[in-house]
């Protein structure tokens, strides 16, 4: 059968169009999702070092020695 190089060109463009549109969902997932691996594009609320350290302390991470360390280092 005799195919026409039309045939060939139309297929590398439609190629060319899905490699583009993969690409870009790809770009658009990772940036929706924030994961980047150095984080995202929205850095979100910033949360108050004080209400983290009463966390990490009613947690058990710190003890209670160094939960007043941090608040007195924070409050000046």
């Amino acid at each position: 059968m005799y195919y026409s190089h039309g045939y060939w060109i139309m297929g590398g463009i439609l190629m060319i169009i899905f490699a583009v549109i993969l690409i870009v969902l790809i770009v658009w997932l990772a940036a929706r999702n924030g994961s980047w691996g150095m984080g995202s594009w929205s850095p979100g609320p910033r949360r108050d070092p004080l209400e983290i350290a009463k966390e990490r302390y009613a947690r058990g991470e710190i003890t209670k020695e160094q939960f007043e360390e941090i608040k007195k280092n924070l409050m000046g």
